[in-house]
């Protein structure tokens, strides 16, 4: 066991673990940080994403002892920035969820990409979400909603 000091939505936290421990397992078991989901466990569906210092990560193959410095934030305190109270907004304006299991990854994966692209077209949706995976198949209200967090026209993206 090894003492990682790491930055958690802004809040100094101290955990002895195993170096390989995945992040995943830091933020669900040791700080009771629920939010983030495992799905499969190889950094494939998208349900543990998180931000380090503002970047995408999958919680599930990130060793905590790779984080070192840097900023994780998790479902939990993304509403606490504007872009992610945005897209949390427009989740629920659009009615994305069905069964939500995999809504906090997209949710994060969202506001990175709108951090970093404060007007997505769709290849630009396509690409920043491609690694978030929908088993009901929301993908046209995840797009419309990144879009209405955006601020960018969402007329040809609204399902028939």
């Amino acid at each position: 066991m090894t003492t990682y000091t790491l930055n958690v939505n802004g809040k100094t936290q101290t955990v002895d673990v195993d170096g390989a421990m995945p992040l995943l397992w830091v933020l669900r078991d040791k700080l009771d940080l629920k939010g983030t989901k495992f799905g499969c466990g190889i950094a494939m569906c998208g349900a543990c994403t998180v931000h380090l210092d503002g970047e995408v990560a999958r919680a599930c193959v990130t060793p905590v002892s790779s984080v070192g410095a840097k900023r994780v934030t998790t479902i939990e305190a993304i509403g606490e920035t504007k872009t992610g109270q945005a897209v949390q907004k427009a989740w629920l304006d659009v009615d994305v969820m069905q069964c939500g299991y995999c809504q906090a990854g997209q949710v994060m994966a969202a506001t990175a990409l709108i951090n970093k692209n404060p007007k997505p077209n769709d290849k630009d949706i396509d690409m920043a979400m491609q690694g978030n995976a929908c088993r009901c198949g929301t993908y046209v209200r995840i797009r419309e909603a990144i879009k209405t967090a955006a601020g960018v026209d969402t007329k040809d993206t609204r399902e028939v």
